[in-house]
């Protein structure tokens, strides 16, 4: 029931990232929160865990009137690992929201986004879970829409949450620069990539660059793959100036391209 629910926050852009602060602020009315997020920005590592024996730094934040907050270095599927893992254990906590991420996670931006990764590491765990995104990349991007209509939002969802474990949504706002925020509509994933993504980057001052190296930093730029008719692929969603709520599942299989294996003769006896 909102009000009660034991929620578990987390982000990729870093403990200190606005946006995860303004998730804070929307969610307490639903309950009480618990954060768990990256020591620094952990952007693009999708559903990474911190393995290989790596040591992760965790420290409990002070003064957060009676939340617990705490960063850990490692991924922001590993925190969501440690929530459930120990901090939680041996209960689980009843929602598990990722956000306000800096920057769109619609389309294939999804398969990369360390938001996503995190909201599906809860949905294996058969916990409801969200990621939540504005179509902003700056560190003071304007929450404001996102205040303004999430809670009702996750009303919606969670009131109406599937039976089938599994599911998790990516919720996505369009840009600030829309005077208005148009509405709402359900899409899917949209289809696109990205070509020319490595550019020079010059060795910083103090940094060790060993000899014979060069430094390259990803950016590049969006090549879109979907149909521009198909006005409910999630980036059309937002770039048309509406939320987008798109809904995920952990299951990779692709069931038409399984039926399509199995007529063409691959299962056999030896």
């Amino acid at each position: 029931m909102p009000g009660t629910l034991r929620i578990l926050l987390t982000n990729d852009d870093g403990y200190s990232a606005k946006g995860i602060e303004t998730l804070a602020a929307i969610m307490r009315q639903f309950g009480s929160l618990t954060v768990i997020a990256p020591k620094k920005p952990q952007s693009g590592m999708s559903m990474a865990v911190t393995l290989g024996g790596i040591p992760m730094a965790v420290r409990e934040l002070p003064g957060r009137d009676g939340e617990r907050w705490f960063y850990l270095d490692g991924t922001p599927a590993s925190c969501v690992k440690y929530g459930i893992d120990e901090v939680f254990w041996p209960e689980k906590p009843d929602v598990v929201i990722c956000g306000i991420n800096h920057g769109s996670n619609a389309a294939t931006a999804a398969n990369y986004s360390g938001t996503l990764g995190a909201a599906e590491e809860g949905s294996l765990n058969g916990i409801f879970s969200i990621g939540v995104s504005l179509d902003d990349i700056s560190k003071d991007a304007d929450f404001s829409s996102v205040e303004r209509w999430f809670p009702e939002i996750f009303r919606k969802l969670l009131e109406s949450r599937p039976e089938r474990q599994g599911v998790f949504y990516n919720v996505n706002f369009p840009s600030p620069s829309f005077p208005e925020v148009k509405g709402i509509r359900v899409g899917h994933m949209g289809m696109g990539h990205w070509e020319k993504e490595f550019e020079p980057f010059e060795c910083a001052s103090g940094a060790s660059c060993e000899e014979g190296e060069k430094q390259v930093v990803m950016v590049g730029s969006f090549v879109d793959d979907t149909p521009e008719e198909d006005r409910l692929a999630d980036h059309h969603i937002i770039k048309d100036g509406y939320i987008s709520v798109t809904a995920h599942h952990v299951d990779y299989c692709d069931a038409p391209e399984t039926e399509r294996l199995r007529k063409l003769g691959f299962d056999l006896d030896f």
